[in-house]
């Protein structure tokens, strides 16, 4: 004879697994972030080493957590990074 009946037991077993789900969804959404915020400090370097390649020295702007950034001289607003190659659109 089971612990529960199993008329009892399927609530258990769906909220279970809509526990699950939530936790899952959470991870997910905490990856994503991590991936956005390490592309955009990527893509902050690669302006950073442009701007050394053209003979420009940098200069630094606070960014939106106040901490201060390095950005290269005379750029104004974000720029667009392109990559050459892997996946992606």
């Amino acid at each position: 004879m089971p612990a529960l009946p199993l008329d009892e037991a399927g609530k258990y077993v769906a909220a279970a697994y809509l526990v699950f789900l939530t936790l899952l969804i959470v991870y997910v959404a905490i990856m994503g972030m991590k991936v956005a915020r390490i592309e955009r400090e990527i893509g902050e370097l690669l302006d950073l080493e442009e701007g050394k390649e053209a003979g420009r020295s940098p200069a630094v702007k606070p960014s939106q957590d106040g901490d201060q950034s390095p950005q290269t001289a005379g750029q104004d607003g974000p720029s667009e990074v392109t990559h050459s190659g892997g996946p992606g659109p």
